[in-house]
């Protein structure tokens, strides 16, 4: 039902043009870790894939704007407290067993959305579940969904959307291991800039949010 109402609605409003689906698995699970420009980018994504994709966002999406929680929801997203520690690995947790079930899992390893459309160091959590789990990475770079969306408003506009997924990623490694985890991720934000073309900035989007609203 999600699927009926969500992909003929993101069609009519953002003419996607999608590039390296046949790299999305019919069956077994995979992780889709993509770039994060929009708050609707965890909607758009699971709404033009074949298959059901889930993936978590933040509460704000949820509860801070009512379109973005009416698509959050459409989507099937899952909130989560950014805040909480023990949330972010009951998340992880969630995940990694609906991996195991051979479902897809969607993550933004940024953590955020990217303030200036350029691509920030990722977070480790998909490595955690990569390493965990077994299950394949598939990078994904997201190219105009901010114009849908923009930052500040919360009247969807009809703006066309880029998406490209790339070739599995397998990794070696302990997921109980800082080293092997910042290592994989790295490697997984490494091929999401070389299918977006965004400038890397080797520093977490957060911190720089952070500074700029004078947070310490």
């Amino acid at each position: 039902m999600v699927k009926f109402a969500a992909a003929p609605l993101a069609h009519a409003m953002c003419r996607p043009h999608l590039t390296g689906a046949s790299h999305v698995p019919r069956s077994g699970p995979a992780i889709l870790a993509a770039n994060h420009l929009s708050v609707l980018d965890s909607f758009l994504l699971p709404a033009l894939l074949p298959r059901h994709v889930t993936f978590t966002a933040k509460n704000e999406y949820f509860d801070g704007n009512p379109v973005s929680g009416f698509f959050m929801r459409l989507g099937g997203s899952l909130p989560i407290d950014r805040e909480s520690a023990r949330a972010a690995q009951g998340m992880l947790d969630d995940a990694a067993a609906l991996l195991e079930r051979g479902e897809l899992f969607g993550i933004h390893p940024e953590g955020t959305r990217s303030p200036d459309g350029r691509l920030y160091r990722g977070k480790v959590g998909v490595a955690w579940l990569t390493l965990k789990t077994g299950a394949p990475v598939l990078p994904v770079a997201l190219s105009g969904t901010e114009r849908v969306l923009p930052p500040g408003t919360s009247v969807p506009r009809p703006a066309r959307i880029g998406i490209a997924i790339g070739a599995p990623m397998r990794f070696d490694g302990d997921h109980t291991k800082a080293r092997d985890r910042r290592r994989v991720t790295d490697e997984i934000m490494a091929a999401i800039r070389k299918l977006s073309g965004q400038e890397y900035v080797p520093a977490y989007a957060s911190s720089l949010k952070a500074a700029a609203n004078g947070t310490p």
